[in-house]
């Protein structure tokens, strides 16, 4: 993965959240503060630790997955965020894909301020799905403030932030064409991906940049330097669907390493 520079930890301001289960505790949250950047952004982080034997999900989970949600209602002097993802795990069980962490996951947050001069309240509640012999939704609540004015990034975060997948550009990817032609319920998208293996067997996993619509899960085969992949897309009502091939996004998840793509031309 990506390597970054990390400084020694600030001292952070920490809130935790149990998420509720008959038979234990399956998941620990925490809030991070991190650092501030020279725009006045502040860079912070959700920390999930898991019980042994439980997973969690990324924000594209799979047909057997829980997509996580976020809520920042009621936070102070927010005026938005934005959340990154390191490069999750692909679970393959009875014959379904889904896509997440073990054992603890570091999201890294960008918030952005109202006023950079003063501290955030941060107020959240996420729904979450674990899972381990089931799988099943979990809420979890966190406050705290994100002070820190200090430059020097926090090790943990840091980490984080280098374990996303490569850029196009990292990757050597020359870009990525797709056909869209009509199905049963929606539309087959066909992409052709030119970029070099990421590793051993290769998952994509494609987001249609609409919250409305579900993909199904994508089959992918290799020639050379050119990954095929093969889904289907279908609104989560009725009438037609159109989309914006510049929205779409595709991820390929690698044994070496993953990669990011965004848009896609006609081919």
């Amino acid at each position: 993965m990506k390597s970054i520079l990390c400084a020694t930890a600030l001292i952070t301001t920490v809130t935790t959240a149990h998420a509720g289960d008959p038979v234990g505790v399956p998941a620990i949250a925490t809030l991070i503060d991190g650092w501030q950047q020279a725009d006045g952004t502040r860079v912070s982080a959700v920390r999930i630790i898991l019980a042994d034997g439980w997973k969690t999900y990324w924000r594209a989970p799979g047909d057997a997955g829980i997509p996580p949600e976020f809520n920042w209602k009621g936070s102070q002097n927010l005026s938005g965020v934005s959340v990154s993802w390191p490069t999750p795990v692909v679970f393959e069980q009875n014959g379904m894909r889904s896509v997440g962490y073990t054992n603890q996951v570091i999201l890294p947050l960008s918030v952005a301020a109202k006023r950079t001069d003063k501290p955030v309240q941060i107020k959240l509640k996420m729904e979450i799905g674990v899972c381990k012999d089931i799988c099943v939704p979990q809420t979890l609540t966190l406050q705290g403030t994100l002070g820190a004015t200090g430059a020097t990034p926090v090790a943990s975060i840091a980490a984080a932030l280098a374990e996303q997948p490569y850029t196009a550009s990292e990757a050597g990817a020359r870009g990525v064409t797709c056909a869209l032609s009509p199905s049963d319920k929606g539309l087959n998208i066909t992409a052709r991906l030119s970029l070099p293996s990421t590793g051993g067997q290769e998952h994509v996993v494609i987001e249609a940049g609409r919250p409305d619509v579900w993909v199904s899960e994508a089959t992918a085969k290799r020639n050379g330097n050119t990954l095929t992949a093969q889904a289907e897309i279908v609104p989560n009502g009725s009438g037609p669907l159109a989309l914006d091939r510049s929205a779409i996004r595709f991820t390929v998840l690698g044994t070496s390493h993953a990669v990011d793509l965004r848009g896609c031309t006609s081919g």
